[in-house]
């Protein structure tokens, strides 16, 4: 578009509002929905969290890239479980100021070479304070980044980003899920159980924490059946994190339900949280901005005891604290909420047979203050086996 320089950036979000700023990666177009995350540090993690599919993500903290990138701290695996096929998964990416040097002794390059090596579009150089209060008052929406030969009229810009669908009803988790299964075994020794891991949109840190407690991972496409489950002999089930709208996810409940059927221990993270609640009858429901970044309160009704957390999600499970509900399974318990607003961060069979929790207990780059629930699940393990 004439009257634009080549280093021109556009973000203009579904109601209207336009931020003009400089190119931060790759030069094109992108769509998704606008979200912010207010980690103070883990970008890489973040970008390759497979949760973050189609979305455009705003980072809160003012200067990004200063570690750069490296090949160790990627979220997420290549559909055959390749580290190799690694990937970022974010739609787009959205800083104030980039750093202009990388200054690391683990990074293998730049943030920026990386965004334009994956054709990541992005845009830098604009008040992220005012977008983010922009989106806290008016809530995420949908949303485009435009430079090079993709900018157009601001009317032309805001039709392609009214174009694409909202996330609301959207179907990801099969598009991030691996497409074969694979298998992580346990570090230092012989496995003491067995895992099927459905992944929804599995973190690359979650098998690592069940095999360092002597637990092999058999990692299930989002589509796995529980015949599958059943011929590797698990001794128990987790249901990983994941894009989408839980509403959607028919075919995860099938099986959590039937897994809970057949005294199979389950646990859940995030989206497995969702996938669980409403296998145990509550419904879900879109927030207005969601839970994004590593310092998120959440308490334990149970004990009272508060852990600050990592989380990554936009939609949310229907409850209230400490509420008891029956379910075809027995009692259940709303065992987690949100400090900062009461969302439901947790739900568990009062019989101790599944459980499931909102946020991240096996967060990269943290906190950790969570990673207690592994050894949890790990002792259900051990009390059904033996």
């Amino acid at each position: 578009m004439s009257g634009y320089d080549t280093d021109s950036a556009v973000l203009v979000l579904e109601d209207g509002r336009v931020f003009r700023g400089t190119t931060f990666g790759a030069v094109g177009q992108t769509l998704g929905e606008a979200v912010f995350s207010t980690g103070m540090t883990g970008y890489q993690e973040t970008l390759t969290d497979p949760s973050y599919h189609r979305q455009i993500v705003v980072a809160t903290a003012p200067q990004i890239g200063n570690t750069g990138w490296n090949d160790e701290d990627d979220e997420s695996v290549g559909p055959t479980g390749s580290s190799a096929e690694a990937k970022i998964w974010v739609a787009g990416y959205v800083v104030r100021d980039p750093a202009r040097r990388t200054s690391s002794w683990r990074a293998t390059g730049s943030l920026q070479d990386e965004l334009v090596k994956q054709g990541v579009v992005g845009i830098a150089g604009i008040d992220t304070r005012a977008l983010v209060r922009h989106l806290r008052t008016r809530g995420s929406m949908r949303s485009g980044v435009f430079s090079g030969d993709a900018l157009a009229e601001t009317d032309v810009l805001l039709d392609r980003v009214k174009s694409q669908p909202s996330m609301l009803g959207a179907d990801l988790a099969g598009e991030v899920s691996t497409t074969s299964g694979y298998v992580v075994e346990p570090t230092g020794g012989e496995a003491r159980f067995t895992v099927a891991a459905i992944d929804l949109g599995i973190k690359t840190n979650t098998p690592r924490m069940f095999a360092e407690r002597g637990i092999r991972v058999h990692v299930l496409p989002s589509n796995a059946t529980l015949e599958q489950i059943l011929d590797l002999k698990a001794d128990g089930v987790f249901l990983s994190n994941g894009p989408g709208d839980p509403a959607t996810a028919d075919g995860a409940v099938h099986l959590t339900k039937e897994a809970i059927g057949q005294g199979l221990p389950l646990f859940g993270i995030c989206f497995g949280n969702q996938i669980l609640g409403r296998a145990l009858g509550l419904g879900t429901y879109k927030m207005k901005f969601g839970h994004r970044g590593i310092n998120i309160p959440v308490v334990e009704h149970e004990t009272g005891r508060i852990a600050i957390t990592a989380q990554n999600h936009g939609f949310a499970l229907e409850g209230e604290a400490g509420q008891e509900f029956d379910t075809p399974f027995g009692k259940a318990v709303i065992s987690h909420t949100c400090a900062n607003d009461g969302a439901v961060e947790g739900v568990r069979l009062l019989d101790g047979s599944a459980f499931s929790v909102q946020y991240h207990p096996e967060a990269a780059a943290g906190p950790h203050d969570a990673a207690y629930l592994f050894d949890r699940f790990t002792s259900l393990l051990e009390g059904v086996k033996n």
